[in-house]
């Protein structure tokens, strides 16, 4: 995504617009920027307005583990699974099971 997003989207929070959408769309242009860091602290940010946004636990867990941390994107990925089931959210479940297994064999090499 262009950076000029980036910073409207980061113009927006600056003027007290945060809920969850913000936050995810920080979270999803940041991921997309390949800066993770600041992408898991937006999308922790759109889970802690609304629990149930499955989406963006999907995109947390990814982010945690493109930083190399996977025990933490393994426990990010089970609450999203947990949130996806009680949805019926299914095509995120789906995802959610392939990333959890993916993550198991990062921790199984470590």
């Amino acid at each position: 995504m262009p950076v000029d997003i980036i910073e409207r989207f980061e113009q927006m929070l600056a003027k007290g617009q945060d809920n969850a959408m913000l936050r995810f769309s920080l979270g999803n242009a940041y991921f997309a920027a390949k800066e993770f860091g600041k992408a898991a602290t937006h999308l922790d940010a759109a889970v802690r307005h609304d629990a149930n946004y499955s989406v963006a636990w999907k995109l947390l867990g990814r982010s945690y583990s493109a930083l190399g941390e996977s025990e933490k994107a393994l426990a990010t990925y089970q609450q999203g699974l947990a949130v996806a089931q009680a949805k019926g959210d299914m095509q995120v479940v789906k995802e959610l099971e392939v990333f959890m297994r993916r993550e198991q064999k990062n921790l199984t090499k470590e």
